[in-house]
């Protein structure tokens, strides 16, 4: 299922592989400049689901909550 009708906006469904992966479609990956290496923020909440994240938006906040942890895995 791709959205092409609202600008900005995307949606597709994807699988998981059998060692738990899932690949961005190309779409989205150029949407915001997901580029190969890149590291994402995967937030999880058991009621809410899952959500992927740019990580850049959110480290300056993660440096100053927890200075001394690494967000980049």
């Amino acid at each position: 299922m791709v959205d092409d009708a609202r600008p900005g906006k995307f949606a597709a469904i994807v699988k998981v592989g059998p060692k738990g992966q899932i690949v961005i479609p190309k779409e989205a990956r150029a949407m915001f400049g997901i580029e190969p290496g890149a590291a994402l923020l995967l937030l999880a909440d058991e009621a809410r689901g899952i959500a992927i994240v740019r990580q850049e938006p959110f480290r300056e906040f993660i440096d100053t909550v927890m200075p001394d942890v690494r967000a980049d895995g």
